[in-house]
């Protein structure tokens, strides 16, 4: 760990490494993002997507490029860097790896609430990337009211989450069996988590709550870490602790919320990205720059993967994220157990 003074007095502390790494990542997930751009049924080489991106493309290239490829690529950007940023402020709450959103209920909330318009409302797609984020943040607050006892401690969040994300599953379930048939397609086929058909439409709300909750997610990045030490060595330390769980875990919330309504509940981009940023940099705390970038190269590369390996058969990101998620999530049960944690 460095520290680096400025002039007027005011010092950053660094580490060299995980620079490094958030640097790398970043490098990935540019790379990741013109090769995503430049596939599909009309095939771009990296060089002209660049090109087109600098202005200097033929026509076809940029109605393509601008109008088709570009917004999915941002999308996807954001929502897995939205997810994986989620992802570390609940499981350093939680001081636990299993404290994923995605785990403990809020993405299966924010799913109850896109199913209800669907299903019950026959909402429009704005109308279902509302009822998301309205299913979201309800679901975040009567977890956070249920897990609360003199505090809102680690397990007490995983378990009661967990036994909330079982009770929201079986709600959307229900819904999809009471629904019409077109409905019910809708509605599966929006459960799977998908980037197809993304434009500047989901682009720009998701910018904007991005920019407004990532600085705000920052500024209380110090007190997050001594959170993790635990709220008795926390508070001695100086460190708001109500306070500072409760703005994290709001805005966590609402990270998820939004990128479940731009997408779909994409699965385990939150659980397992910021624990790879943590192996990679091998440094404590959160790691939230290393795990935001790192959850935007994970998806985009999914997203990559799902286009383009399965020939002409392009598969929902979802499916990607969640078959290689289950193989992390049994992995790292049997490092939890074999650590005797679990």
């Amino acid at each position: 760990m460095k520290a680096i003074r400025t002039p007027g007095g005011f010092s950053v502390r660094t580490d060299p490494r995980a620079v490094a790494v958030v640097l790398v990542l970043t490098a990935v997930t540019l790379g990741a993002g013109i090769v995503l751009i430049g596939s599909g049924d009309f095939p771009i080489a990296p060089g002209d997507v660049v090109a087109t991106l600098l202005g200097n493309g033929t026509a076809a290239q940029e109605l393509i490029v601008q109008d088709l490829r570009l917004p999915r690529a941002l999308v996807g950007l954001l929502v897995g860097a939205s997810l994986a940023l989620s992802g570390a402020i609940f499981q350093t709450i939680s001081r636990n790896p299993l404290g994923s959103p995605d785990v403990i209920g809020f993405g299966q909330g924010a799913t109850v609430g896109a199913l209800t318009v669907i299903v019950i409302f026959h909402g429009n797609p704005l109308a279902v990337a509302g009822g998301a984020i309205v299913g979201g943040l309800v679901t975040g607050v009567a977890v956070y009211l249920l897990a609360w006892k003199r505090g809102v401690h680690g397990y007490r969040l995983v378990l009661i989450g967990i036994g909330v994300a079982a009770i929201l599953t079986a709600v959307n379930h229900y819904l999809v069996t009471k629904a019409s048939l077109i409905d019910a397609t809708r509605a599966t086929l929006w459960m799977t988590g998908s980037l197809d058909g993304r434009d500047w439409a989901q682009f720009w709300p998701l910018l904007a709550v991005f920019v407004l909750l990532v600085p705000l997610v920052f500024v209380y990045g110090r007190p997050l870490r001594l959170l993790e030490m635990g709220d008795d060595a926390a508070f001695a330390l100086g460190a708001p602790v109500e306070r500072t769980r409760v703005v994290l875990m709001g805005s966590g919330v609402l990270l998820m919320a939004v990128a479940t309504a731009a997408a779909g509940p994409i699965a385990f981009v939150a659980l397992s990205a910021p624990q790879l940023a943590r192996r990679l940099t091998r440094s404590p705390g959160p790691n939230l720059a290393a795990a935001a970038v790192m959850g935007a190269a994970l998806l985009l590369l999914a997203d990559w993967t799902a286009s383009t390996a399965f020939g002409d058969r392009q598969l929902p990101v979802g499916v990607v994220t969640g078959v290689l998620g289950g193989c992390y999530l049994l992995w790292l049960l049997v490092t939890e157990r074999k650590a005797g944690r679990i």
